[in-house]
């Protein structure tokens, strides 16, 4: 766990948090004809207090690649840094939140981080979380990238990966 609190980089400005990274434009390689091959419009971000590295290259636009880089960092931090989760969960109701919905992200935070609390065991967590294995384990199947963090979770307590229903 890093020394830094999760919430010091999810809740700055997009400014703000750019400012902490260092950023790289080049040329993407792919299809997107000569104009694509001209311009130096992909993005990588690294960001400097915690070593991530998120790339962008999908639009011909360096400002979209740039925003779409932006929030893929925000997407790693909620999923890579863990914090100790608060002593009383919230209302269950909070595992029906969608992937577009702003909430996602730190409600797949808390859950990764009531998983990490409970050392990678998934009832105690559902438990914690006051909803059922099932409900929890669906969650986590919602998006991929959350699949494979809680299973990075399990891992480092010594549990077997879950496996998708």
């Amino acid at each position: 766990m890093t020394t830094a609190r999760r919430s010091d980089f999810t809740n700055l400005s997009d400014a703000a948090l750019l400012a902490q990274c260092a950023v790289d434009t080049y040329r993407a390689s792919g299809p997107g004809g000569q104009k694509r091959n001209k311009t130096s419009s992909a993005v990588r971000l690294r960001h400097g207090p915690t070593g991530l590295l998120v790339i962008a290259e999908e639009s011909r636009s360096q400002h979209e690649n740039k925003a779409r880089a932006l929030r893929r960092l925000r997407e790693r931090l909620f999923l890579t840094l863990r914090e100790a989760p608060p002593p009383t969960a919230p209302a269950p109701v909070f595992l029906k939140v969608g992937r577009r919905d702003a909430r996602f992200w730190p409600t797949a935070a808390l859950v990764l981080d009531v998983l990490w609390a409970t050392h990678g065991q998934v009832r105690a967590a559902a438990e914690r979380l006051g909803v059922s294995t099932g409900q929890l384990i669906s969650f986590l199947q919602r998006e991929p990238a959350l699949w494979v963090q809680a299973n990075v979770v399990r891992r480092e307590f010594g549990h077997e990966p879950l496996r998708a229903t």
